[in-house]
């Protein structure tokens, strides 16, 4: 920390802050504007896209910038920009394209958007930092190698569960120990729960019921702990991890839910369980040290195998700036995934489903995600609770049943379906996943070229 601050410091003494452009506009968006505006030197939220662009406006007013030029060319957002003033554009492939603009944050939950956003900031060589856990967990590792290629960095953030438990994971290697449960703890778990049942909560709050259902019914939770498991080669014991197993024990014994032997088999597990309370996230670790182990039993850190750490609390916006600087300033990736996918967030019927039904997005009424080891998501051919929304059912499927690809006609055109058949490719020398892809159909002029310039169709595969 007092290396990041102190270079954000240097930056703003030398005029030089850090110029971020944000695609969304929600509630998180608001905060870390906010945030930046008023907590964090070195640092300038320059530009805000949103489909609604008076969504945008309310952010900057929210943290009190009044003085906005509303955009729709790259030559007056290049401008503006320049001038400290805050933008919003009509067009979010103004920010990918800028060269005033250092680093893009994407807080919008969007798979197919923020795929599209995240290839054209790569294609002008911006950094991007993920407030998206559905986009990472689910094409994250292809997407790192088209960043790897591009010579930047994509990486997820400080303060969301994510980050927290790979930067406690990374404090616990530096004592010397091996970590081998890296767990995130909620305060509810119950799959069934909708944007209905959810809205008293989102409104009181200000939040999206949407997302708010995503926590409620685990599929946030998947997301999340898919990514640490990318990052660190760690599996599940099972589709759905421990499925809201809930603990209010003291945390030193909370690794007697877990078999020793069963989670080095498996060389670590994520998880996740319904409290204790005020922990938010932990790591079980062993020391291979017997002179070490004694230390750490005089330390009231008990007699082992496993020891406990844990952080208490995660700050979301508070802390992303923490990554803002460290991607863009030291090239450091929170939470890179060692190579492909090691889980993934298959989908699960919320409610029994019909033939022609379409499926709505993800923390919606149809569907949950549960997190489960790539390899039975690969044999079964299950499909990714990341890209439910827009496929349409073929067949019935009763309530709690996982969904695959064999049950759905999938959406024409979509690019994170052909990232997905590629990150298979890639990584796991399978090509299944393309016979499931729509034909392609004749390709339309775009309003931006970004499609035709990074279609796959032109990209030679990552083999």
């Amino acid at each position: 920390m007092l290396i990041i601050d102190t270079a954000l410091k240097r930056r703003e003494a030398e005029g030089k802050p850090i110029r971020v452009g944000m695609i969304g506009a929600g509630f998180m968006a608001q905060g870390l504007t906010n945030q930046i505006v008023h907590s964090v030197p070195g640092i300038r939220m320059s530009a805000i896209y949103n489909r609604t662009p008076s969504r945008a406006e309310d952010v900057f007013r929210y943290a009190g910038r009044n003085d906005i030029a509303t955009v729709s060319s790259q030559a007056k957002f290049d401008e503006a920009v320049r001038n400290g003033t805050p933008v919003v554009p009509d067009d979010p492939f103004l920010i990918c394209k800028s060269p005033e603009i250092d680093v893009l944050i994407d807080v919008t939950g969007s798979v197919e958007f923020g795929a599209r956003v995240a290839l054209q900031a790569f294609e002008h060589k911006k950094h991007v930092v993920l407030m998206n856990a559905e986009l990472d967990a689910t094409i994250g590792p292809i997407l790192q190698i088209y960043a790897q290629r591009s010579g930047v960095t994509l990486s997820c953030c400080d303060g969301d569960e994510p980050g927290v438990q790979m930067n406690l994971v990374r404090w616990v290697k530096g004592l010397g120990l091996t970590p081998r449960v890296i767990g995130n703890v909620k305060g509810l778990q119950d799959p069934y729960r909708n944007p209905t049942t959810q809205r008293g909560w989102a409104e009181r709050w200000g939040q999206n019921a949407a997302m708010v259902t995503s926590f409620a019914d685990g599929s946030k939770i998947s997301f999340e702990q898919t990514i640490v498991a990318n990052a660190t080669g760690f599996k599940v014991r099972k589709r759905g991890m421990s499925r809201g197993l809930k603990y209010d024990g003291p945390l030193n014994e909370i690794a007697s839910l877990y078999d020793y032997d069963e989670v080095c088999a498996l060389g670590g597990i994520v998880d996740y369980t319904v409290g204790p309370a005020n922990v938010k996230v932990f790591v079980l670790a062993e020391h291979s040290d017997p002179k070490q182990r004694h230390y750490l039993n005089l330390y009231k850190m008990g007699e082992g195998p496993l020891y406990a750490f844990f952080t208490p609390y995660h700050l979301v916006h508070f802390e992303t700036p923490l990554s803002i600087a460290r991607v863009v300033l030291f090239g450091d990736n929170l939470a890179p995934p060692l190579g492909g996918p090691v889980v993934e967030v298959c989908a699960v019927a919320k409610r029994d489903l019909l033939p022609g039904e379409r499926l709505d997005e993800y923390g919606m009424y149809m569907t949950y995600g549960e997190a489960v080891n790539t390899d039975e998501m690969s044999a079964m051919r299950y499909l990714p609770e990341g890209l439910v929304e827009g496929c349409r059912l073929k067949r019935p499927i009763p309530k709690d049943q996982v969904i695959s690809y064999f049950d759905v006609e999938l959406p024409q055109g979509r690019l994170a379906d052909q990232l997905r058949a590629e990150q298979y490719r890639h990584f796991r020398r399978e090509t299944w996943l393309s016979d499931f892809l729509p034909p392609h159909p004749p390709r339309r002029v775009e309003t931006h070229d970004h499609v035709k310039s990074l279609g796959l169709q032109s990209v030679p595969l990552l083999t």
